[in-house]
Order: C-alpha cells, then sequence, then structure tokens
C-alpha cells in the first residue's frame, strides 16, 4: 500500500523550541545580482496602475448601485418611505448617479494622466 501521509517537498529546520524556520534560497544568483521581485508592489504602485486605466461604465454602474441601495436602505428605514417607495426612488437615484459616477472618474483619470505627464516633464 502507498504511503498516505503526503510528503514535504522542502527540507525545514526545527530549533529546540519547537518552531520551524524554512531554509533560505538554495538557487543560484540572478545574473545582476538582484533577486526579482516576484509581483510585490507597495500601495501606492497598485493605485497608479489602477487610476491608469481608464473609467468603464460598468465600474461605474457597480458604483452607482451600491450607492443607490444604500440611499434606497437609508430612506426606508430613516425616513419612513414605504418599501416600494424606497426601491423606486433608489431606482431613480441610480439612473443619476450611474453617469454622475463615470464622468467623476473619468475626472479623476485624466487628472492623474496630467499629473504624471507634469512629472515626467520635470
Amino acid at each position: 500500500m502507498g504511503q498516505t501521509k503526503r510528503r514535504r517537498k522542502r527540507k525545514h529546520r526545527g530549533t529546540p523550541a519547537g518552531t520551524i524556520e524554512a531554509r533560505g534560497r538554495t538557487s543560484r544568483p540572478s545574473p545582476n545580482g538582484k533577486a526579482p521581485q516576484a509581483g510585490k508592489l507597495t500601495a501606492a504602485e497598485r493605485r497608479a496602475q489602477r487610476l491608469a486605466q481608464p473609467p468603464t461604465w460598468r465600474s461605474a454602474f457597480n458604483r452607482s448601485l451600491i450607492a443607490a441601495a444604500l440611499f434606497g436602505f437609508v430612506v426606508i428605514l430613516f425616513f419612513g418611505q414605504t418599501v416600494p417607495g424606497g426601491i423606486a426612488l433608489a431606482g431613480v437615484m441610480l439612473l443619476i448617479y450611474w453617469p454622475m459616477t463615470y464622468y467623476m472618474d473619468l475626472f479623476m483619470h485624466r487628472r492623474f494622466k496630467r499629473r504624471m505627464e507634469q512629472r515626467r516633464r520635470r
């Protein structure tokens, strides 16, 4: 019968306290002397990547759908609106929020691009 426990693929070094430390890199160093960064971006770099992409109507719709749902929830709970009335108001707000969100995203995207161009010129 074969072994039932899955065997480990790497060796670990245990300490007297019982903790296990993984070994360091065992492969040969990269040609330029620096290890490549495997997808580790800083928060600023991730934000820059996100802002570098132009906005889409779908992303604006998703964001406005969340805002309209919150609006409908607040109107029903705190302003005493009936459920069908609150849903109707949320639908109207969705129609208002959708283009407003898209054009706000477009404005922010263009502002980001302009700022990046100014930094490159310096």
